[in-house]
């Protein structure tokens, strides 16, 4: 399809309201034949987008990393989740509630490339990691290794382990700007001694959505026999790729984030050799060796938001995943593009495309992270969240993919007007 007939076609399916999978389909459908970072930049195609998301027009979302709400499909589909559960009752949770979750968790692992017997659904990455990091056989005087960058909860369990066990924490500093990969590669192995048993590195570092270069950091840690656990919280359903291809032995992420699963569903990935060297969070039965689920005992719990995990992926392939990667892309280009040069404005994430991808921290020089996004929200109606910790000084910025270039415009301006003060 040419490029004049896919707008045409475009617009008259935009004229309504997005309210159904068949209306999505059908938009899919006559973008088709559009390349991925062609259709990136195509504002008719994301406004369609925009209209299957129910958005507070009180302020305008650039914080989506914490979490990306439900456009309206998965989000009625949830809500009959709920309604059946509750009209099933004991009976849902006695019969069919496992091989449900075994469903889901097989759908999940296709995304993440790796075998179903390697991942399963947990509430959260905190969940993933904690029970990676708490699980393991520590002994007085081994050592882990992770960056003061990483996410709070997964530090403060490394502190727990420490005072329990008398692990020995070592903490490097990941740069901003690094020169290449192998200068954060040698960071994490100067910080390795004989002694280390356990290194956890962020996929993308959540303060900065810097992307690290996982495969690298975790070949040279396995050839000094050291375990690689990944907190990819940010990753999943964000950019493309494999987890096996990292060739990390761990890896956890959260499902309420770029996958936009209801609140309270994660997942962990375990490499098989490494299933049963773990101690389970909660205590479960025997299992054969090498099965999966001696991890997955998390009580009751909320079974309707696994099953919508099978809807968000259906509208996650129905956008397509190299069709959101390409618009993230062109959102964070959109905007940094436009400030990166202008005086007193300060870019705490790399650009090029292999070290971000939707996220980025952007400071102004002289001005405190709490009173610029203060500021951005009462003076400009924008909404950001600001991190002042680690050597990052700024306000993290994430779009998603109902994100308008508008949106970014009114940011642009904003960041221009407090920069100049």
């Amino acid at each position: 399809m040419d490029k004049r007939r896919f707008l045409k076609q475009i617009s008259l399916l935009g004229a309504g309201s997005l309210t159904g999978v068949s209306q999505l389909n059908a938009v899919m459908a006559a973008a088709k034949d559009i390349p991925a970072n062609t259709l990136a930049g195509e504002e008719d195609f994301w406004a369609i987008i925009r209209k299957g998301y129910r958005l507070k027009p009180d302020y305008i979302n650039l914080e989506n990393g914490y979490y990306n709400f439900l456009p309206e499909t998965t989000l009625e589909k949830y809500i009959a989740h709920i309604r059946e559960i509750n009209y099933q009752g004991s009976y849902y949770m006695r019969t069919v509630q496992w091989d449900n979750k075994k469903r889901m968790a097989a759908k999940l692992a296709a995304i993440a490339g790796c075998s179903p017997d390697e991942l399963i659904i947990t509430r959260n990455t905190t969940e993933s990691l904690d029970m990676i990091i708490a699980g393991q056989n520590w002994q007085a005087g081994d050592e882990a290794v992770m960056a003061e960058q990483d996410y709070g909860a997964m530090l403060d369990m490394f502190k727990q382990v420490a005072k329990r066990h008398g692990v020995v924490n070592k903490i490097i500093s990941v740069p901003t700007h690094p020169k290449n990969d192998e200068e954060i590669v040698q960071l994490y192995a100067n910080a390795i001694t004989p002694k280390t048993k356990l290194l956890m590195v962020c996929h993308m570092v959540n303060i900065t959505g810097q992307i690290l270069p996982i495969r690298k950091i975790s070949d040279m840690a396995h050839a000094r026999g050291v375990k690689v656990l990944v907190d990819g919280a940010h990753a999943f359903a964000h950019f493309r790729y494999n987890i096996p291809d990292l060739h990390c032995d761990y890896y956890g992420a959260s499902l309420h984030k770029w996958l936009s699963v209801p609140l309270g569903a994660g997942i962990l990935y375990v490499k098989r050799e490494e299933i049963d060297h773990v101690w389970p969070l909660i205590a479960e039965g025997e299992r054969k060796p090498g099965d999966i689920s001696r991890l997955n005992h998390i009580g009751t719990h909320p079974v309707h938001t696994d099953l919508t995990i099978e809807d968000a992926i259906d509208y996650y392939q129905m956008i397509g995943p190299e069709r959101k990667e390409a618009r993230l892309r062109y959102l964070k280009d959109y905007w940094t593009s436009r400030v990166k040069d202008i005086p007193n404005i300060v870019l705490n994430t790399p650009l090029d495309a292999a070290r971000s991808c939707a996220i980025a921290n952007v400071g102004i020089k002289g001005m405190k992270p709490a009173d610029m996004a203060k500021q951005l929200m009462d003076r400009f109606k924008i909404f950001t969240v600001a991190i002042d910790y680690s050597n990052v000084h700024g306000c993290r910025i994430t779009p998603n993919v109902y994100t308008t270039t508008a949106e970014l415009d009114a940011f642009v301006t904003a960041l221009k007007t407090l920069a100049s003060a």
